[in-house]
């Protein structure tokens, strides 16, 4: 019985030196978080007038959740875009304007999140705001999503202008009915930012900066910061009134997959 005893410990002690060698192998092994470049920064380092709403941090978004990658609520850029946006908020504050930021740098881990939601034809629970009038299987071949975004390139940004003062944006609430993006302003998702036609991230040719139906102030105000933007090397989609790209770009080619988080700034090697 004594000899059973001792090979049963000596087995479970073995076992337990096994486990401890797998555990630190395992944590050997761990690949670390990736940080930004040096030439990355946090927005509001560069001009922390910029007013910041980062829909992908919230759930009022078309997929109706976080999307992956989105730890803090925070704008990163590269440093020449984050400039150029400084340059550009200082003329519009003359004016009584302010820039407002949805979405910067956006890491390849968000874009794949897109990707899978996009595939998932039995989600439709954002339809009836973000694409009311796009059959979801279409949402690839229409341009609407894609497996690869310039916003991971660093230097893309979706924003908008806000008449200063500010006034809150109401906060989201999942339960309440959702309104298609085009409906008239005083009727869709209030938003503290000018009448631009649509709301941010409307799946609708509406959103198409030039849309001819488009007209009076609502045209004005795209035309804003339209010229605005582009007076200073930024580049429209024209597909999306919102989406601005500086020129040239830092990284023409690269796709990042840091998180946005300000640790990815800050821990960088």
């Amino acid at each position: 019985m004594t000899r059973l005893l001792r090979a049963a410990r000596g087995l479970i002690a073995a076992a337990a030196a096994l486990l401890t060698v797998t555990a630190t192998s395992a944590t050997a092994r761990a690949v670390p978080e990736p940080t930004a470049p040096k030439d990355f920064v946090a927005l509001s380092a560069v001009d922390p007038t910029i007013i910041q709403e980062i829909r992908y941090f919230t759930p009022h978004n078309f997929v109706g959740q976080r999307v992956d990658g989105y730890r803090q609520p925070l704008c990163i850029l590269t440093r020449p875009a984050a400039q150029a946006l400084h340059t550009a908020q200082k003329q519009l504050l003359r004016k009584g304007y302010s820039l407002k930021v949805y979405d910067c740098y956006r890491p390849q881990r968000a874009v794949d999140h897109f990707v899978r939601w996009a595939q998932d034809l039995d989600d439709q629970a954002m339809k009836g705001e973000f694409y009311p009038q796009v059959d979801k299987t279409r949402l690839f071949e229409d341009g609407y999503i894609a497996a690869k975004s310039g916003h991971s390139r660093g230097s893309t940004m979706d924003l908008t202008i806000v008449r200063l003062p500010a006034g809150p944006t109401r906060p989201y609430v999942p339960s309440k009915p959702l309104v298609p993006c085009y409906a008239p302003k005083a009727e869709r998702f209030p938003d503290n930012s000018v009448d631009m036609g649509t709301g941010y991230d409307c799946f609708d040719t509406l959103a198409h900066t030039l849309d001819p139906r488009i007209q009076g102030q609502q045209r004005a105000n795209r035309l804003l910061l339209k010229s605005t933007l582009e007076n200073l090397g930024f580049v429209n989609l024209a597909e999306e009134w919102w989406h601005y790209t500086y020129k040239p770009e830092s990284y023409p080619d690269t796709y990042f997959d840091f998180p946005v988080a300000r640790q990815s700034l800050t821990a960088r090697r």
